[in-house]
């Protein structure tokens, strides 16, 4: 499959590249293979993406999750606490990456260049290998704009930078996470009217844990928002879902939230309640069916909530605030 083709697949077709991808990672992703095998699924015998194995997201703590054999261009690793084990996304082809979240940016928020682009993302830019710091970066230099950047404990800085571009009338995106976005909108309370806020979970123990709706209650008092945007990423894949409020999130096309069962992993439902399962067809070169362990809700028109982790579940740096 031509990998444009990831980018460009329209809904009557998304069910047949699952299968196209199912049956490629299966003869060419040994621990895929071992997997379907162990749950005695046949890739050639599905008929539906409904019935496609997820991979349990904790394999990439444990094992070389990789469909072909290559020498990966990047490798992206969860963060973690003391005492944990991090996950290990090998990446054959950044350009994948780029197209999909670039994309995807496009399809929620119009030209990137029509932005100024900030990032609040202390805890990632302290360490190396994180996707969403690489995409956040990708965004800032794409986007062109003069003033826009990273900020790791530069409160005061990014205020002014705020109230700068909010006298230019610029469109902003604020993106930051969960407990940056908090400290700073308690320090430096704004009246946002021209910029998005929008945060990419993680509490990661630095804050008594809140709810999403209490988090965002706060951020909309601090910054004088209407709303509070959130992006759904992780390690393990190549694309994101994106919420422009209310902790709803939606799918580029080349992706899918799916709901299994917490007793069963082979009962899958389109819609309803349960953990949450991704497809993601740009993660064609390392695992799309993966298994998360996100509590949640997946809507009739495919947008869905995430209300936590499954307990006893590992904590993950861009875990979602548990309700």
């Amino acid at each position: 499959m031509d990998v444009n083709n990831i980018f460009s697949v329209s809904p009557p077709l998304f069910g047949d590249q699952c299968l196209d991808t199912c049956r490629f990672q299966y003869a060419h992703n040994p621990v895929y293979r071992k997997w379907c095998d162990l749950n005695r699924v046949d890739p050639a015998s599905i008929k539906t993406p409904i019935a496609i194995p997820a991979l349990p997201i904790s394999f990439f703590k444990t094992a070389t999750v990789a469909t072909t054999v290559f020498d990966p261009e990047c490798v992206f690793e969860s963060s973690g606490t003391t005492g944990t084990v991090n996950s290990r996304h090998l990446v054959k082809d950044l350009a994948i990456y780029r197209q999909s979240f670039e994309k995807a940016f496009r399809l929620f928020y119009g030209d990137e260049k029509d932005w100024c682009i900030l990032g609040l993302l202390p805890s990632y830019l302290e360490r190396q290998h994180s996707s969403l710091v690489m995409m956040v970066d990708e965004l800032i230099r794409t986007s062109g704009h003069p003033d826009g950047g990273f900020y790791l404990d530069e409160f005061e800085k990014l205020s002014h930078t705020l109230q700068k571009l909010e006298k230019q009338g610029q469109k902003t995106l604020l993106i930051g996470v969960t407990f940056g976005l908090l400290d700073f909108a308690a320090v430096f309370p704004q009246q946002l009217q021209h910029t998005v806020v929008m945060e990419t979970g993680g509490m990661k123990g630095r804050r008594k844990e809140l709810t999403r709706a209490e988090v965002h209650e706060l951020l909309i008092a601090g910054l004088g928002v209407n709303s509070i945007h959130s992006e759904y990423g992780m390690t393990e894949l190549l694309s994101q879902a994106y919420s422009k409020g209310d902790g709803r999130f939606f799918c580029p096309p080349w992706m899918k939230v799916m709901v299994r069962d917490e007793e069963d992993p082979l009962l899958v439902k389109e819609t309803g309640t349960g953990l949450l399962q991704v497809i993601d067809l740009a993660n064609r070169y390392s695992c799309s069916f993966i298994a998360t362990e996100d509590l949640g809700k997946v809507y009739p028109d495919g947008s869905f909530e995430v209300w936590g982790r499954l307990d006893n579940s590992d904590i993950r740096g861009c875990s979602q605030m548990v309700i």
